[in-house]
């Protein structure tokens, strides 16, 4: 061989070699990418970790506070507010009812005809209406006559269609999902406006008497027997269904609760009486908090970058709103940590780009090469052609925020239980009747509602496991949860029957 072949031939060496060389680095960057993310979602799992010892400390810190918040204002941060509501719709109710639910840019005007003698609703008539922008920001009177001459206009037609009006006053159950003190049953004066709306002349005015004043107006003759939100709009539409319903929870966008209280119980207002013994507690429960919570960097940057630091900590973890935006803040750390997403995308620092609905349809994704997931990271996200084990990733990303919402949210109703007796301490045979013998454990009814447990089916199915791991299997056979659908609307228009007869200016 000449000495061109031999300087060809270590050539081609050299270049063999670098090439393996590079090819080795790449698969070594590679595993090494590999490893930091995997390091991260063991850490993801291990901060969102919910043993049922933990969340069983989560159950009786829920309770506490409960105790706390019923003693006196300000004693705990679960607000516990009264609602004044004592009577529950049973079935017995007979009439013609109205409901007027306003919560944001849009109201809803119903009309329900019970039928009375425990049968269901007959009818039910739904209007639902634009709020124009401008009067968002007007005047109290302003927007309060635009709303009773739609209600208006929504009572004529629908008794000129079905049958004429009987000259009784109609009744009216008023949902107002803003931030209100009540004062009675039917009364209450707002706090603060939020959702866009900004009406200063009405912040400390009574809200039903705003509407009353407006239809008076308009020539509409309408009382409102009730003033509620939309959590115990879901326990009154339960407790129609199925009497045994003691409490309601809501999972959505946002999250809350409310239950069944005895009056005596509630020592920050003593010598309260009710007809019933109870009056139904808004918990305004996303504002819980405890050092039992699991959480994680990513929470603590999540509560950091809200509009509200240090607030509504429970509802961060749990909710709608939020669940999206943590996996977005895990994935986007993962994309830092590696390239096994490629390139960093800007898309991965928008807060709240990935909505919870798409969380849903990633981690419900049962086709073989996950398509939804390659989808939504492509569409949302503009990180395309990602391998399978990396979108096998993100689902398991997703499911470990998921289960940990939906094992807290468990707690949270089994603390509400703790706290009324119902859920099985005692033993399920604890009580005594008068014959001597033992009183099996009641059977107790959760209404829930709201997108993330009805839409959501791994949420739905976490949260149902949970319950019976906490309770235990024969405790957990008593205790139902019963999806209900519209309680800021019927649940008011039910609260105007049960509350039309024994309503008055104190609200007991």
């Amino acid at each position: 061989m000449g000495k061109v072949g031999v300087a060809l031939a270590a050539g081609c060496a050299v270049a063999a070699c670098v090439v393996a060389a590079v090819m080795v680095g790449r698969t070594v960057r590679r595993r090494s990418g590999w490893r930091r993310v995997l390091r991260v979602l063991e850490e993801l799992e291990e901060g969102c970790a919910t043993p049922v010892g933990r969340l069983r400390q989560v159950v009786d810190a829920m309770a506490v506070e409960m105790h706390a918040g019923l003693a006196s204002e300000g004693g705990s941060k679960l607000k516990m507010l009264l609602t004044f509501i004592h009577n529950l719709p049973t079935r017995n109710e007979k009439g013609i009812y109205y409901a007027l639910d306003l919560g944001g840019t849009n109201f809803r005007v119903l009309r329900v005809k019970l039928g009375g003698e425990r049968s269901s609703i007959t009818e039910l008539d739904v209007d639902r209406k634009p709020i124009p922008q401008h009067l968002m920001t007007s005047t109290t009177e302003e927007l309060f006559d635009f709303i009773a001459t739609s209600l208006k206009d929504f009572v004529e037609k629908e008794e000129n269609a079905l049958e004429p009006s009987q000259g009784e006053r109609r009744e009216l159950g008023f949902t107002f999902s803003f931030p209100i003190k009540q004062i009675s049953s039917s009364s209450g004066t707002l706090i603060k406006w939020t959702k866009g709306f900004s009406i200063e002349d009405m912040v400390g005015r009574d809200v039903s008497q705003c509407l009353q004043e407006a239809m008076s107006r308009k020539g509409l003759d309408m009382r409102v027997t009730a003033l509620i939100n939309d959590t115990v709009g879901t326990l009154a539409l339960g407790h129609y269904h199925d009497e045994d319903t003691v409490a309601a929870v809501i999972i959505g966008t946002g999250t809350n609760a409310c239950y069944l209280e005895r009056a005596d119980a509630i020592i920050k207002c003593q010598g309260l009486l009710t007809t019933s013994g109870s009056m139904v507690v808004n918990m305004e429960w996303g504002n819980f908090w405890s050092s039992h919570l699991p959480r994680t960097s990513y929470d603590v940057d999540l509560d950091a970058d809200s509009p509200n630091p240090n607030d509504q900590g429970f509802e961060k973890m749990i909710s709608g709103m939020y669940l999206g935006d943590i996996v977005r803040r895990v994935i986007l750390r993962m994309s830092l940590e590696s390239d096994v997403f490629g390139l960093v995308s800007s898309k991965l620092h928008v807060p709240f780009i990935l909505r919870t609905p798409m969380i849903a349809a990633m981690h419900e994704d049962d086709s073989p090469n996950l398509e939804e997931v390659g989808r939504i990271l492509q569409d949302t996200l503009e990180i395309s052609e990602v391998p399978l084990n990396v979108r096998k990733l993100v689902v398991k990303v997703c499911d470990v925020v998921t289960c940990r919402a939906a094992r807290l949210a468990a707690a949270g109703i089994v603390g509400i239980l703790k706290k009324i007796g119902r859920d099985g301490s005692g033993g399920i045979t604890n009580a005594k009747s008068k014959g001597g013998g033992s009183m099996k454990m009641k059977r107790t009814v959760v209404a829930v509602e709201g997108g993330l447990y009805t839409n959501y089916t791994m949420f739905r199915e976490y949260l149902n496991e949970a319950m019976g791991q906490i309770l235990g299997d024969d405790v957990a056979s008593h205790v139902i949860i019963k999806a209900t659908e519209d309680g800021s609307g019927i649940g008011a228009s039910l609260l105007a029957a049960s509350h039309s007869a024994s309503s008055s200016s104190s609200g007991i």
